[in-house]
């Protein structure tokens, strides 16, 4: 008799792993709630020297995330052994093929192979860094997030430039009762202008005889051209809030309702005036 095939698995399995040396521990619990958003985060490892006073703010986290400190020694000043040991145990991690994609957290171009070499082997990565974050590495990942968007305060509609003088944020206490850490905040992000012509085309590569473009669609085919567009960036929550502020150039309607009982919605250019 035939063996049954196993089920497929009801969310994806991510393994995330923090640079702590280039990620602040101010962005911890919006970092982990958008991970949640792409699947379980079932392991969550971070890496640094835990001797060093500057990952303070790290270990008062710990705990409470349930997130595995990885100690590297720096074998020599000036050179940077914690990105070696990430990227071994990333390896590691990848041909055990118990996972569906992996969450790199750093700032740092360094990681740029890695995330090449994950997605060469069929899985998803998605990056998270500030917006210093060099390109090659934004680009290398199928998704990526700019760690600025997950601060507390950054509400869509008030992003804009960082202020000469850092915020200050308060850390949460570690489970043991300590004291919380006031840690600088991340610089917010930087106010970018909406890429209506951009969006524009991606709808006229997607769209059906009528012009109009599932929202869905959309999203993947922009998210497949720029793997850091945000709607967040432009002061929005959604990709339709941003469609439907965006009237002058783009249509907005919903349809019947879909199986789970919500509604489609189909963008579509508008057509220039005669």
């Amino acid at each position: 008799m035939a063996s049954k095939a196993p089920a497929p698995r009801q969310q994806k399995h991510l393994a995330v792993l923090i640079d702590a040396d280039n990620a602040s521990a101010a962005i911890v619990e919006g970092l982990f709630e958008e991970i949640a958003k792409y699947g379980l985060a079932s392991v969550k490892r971070i890496y640094g020297d835990w001797t060093q006073p500057n990952l303070g703010g790290w270990k008062q986290v710990l705990l409470d995330y349930s997130i595995q400190p990885m100690q590297q020694f720096a074998y020599t000043k000036g050179k940077n052994a914690t990105d070696s040991s990430l990227i071994i145990d990333a390896m590691d991690l990848l041909y055990t093929r118990r996972f569906d994609g992996f969450c790199l957290v750093s700032s740092d171009s360094d990681f740029t192979r890695l995330a090449a070499r994950i997605r060469e082997e069929g899985l998803e990565v998605i990056g998270f860094g500030e917006q210093k974050t060099p390109k090659p590495f934004v680009t290398a990942c199928d998704k990526f997030i700019y760690t600025e968007l997950l601060r507390d305060d950054a509400e869509p509609a008030e992003l804009e430039a960082s202020a000469s003088t850092p915020a200050v944020v308060t850390v949460p206490a570690a489970a043991t009762g300590g004291k919380p850490a006031a840690q600088p905040a991340p610089a917010k992000v930087k106010p970018q202008k909406v890429p209506v012509d951009f969006i524009a085309k991606v709808i006229d590569d997607n769209s059906d005889e009528d012009g109009w473009c599932a929202l869905g669609l959309l999203g993947n085919g922009i998210s497949k051209l720029r793997s850091d567009f945000d709607s967040r960036l432009y002061g929005h929550k959604k990709l339709s809030d941003l469609i439907k502020a965006q009237n002058a150039r783009f249509e907005l309607q919903e349809r019947g309702a879909t199986a789970t009982g919500g509604k489609s919605l189909y963008a579509r250019n508008r057509k220039p005036a005669k």
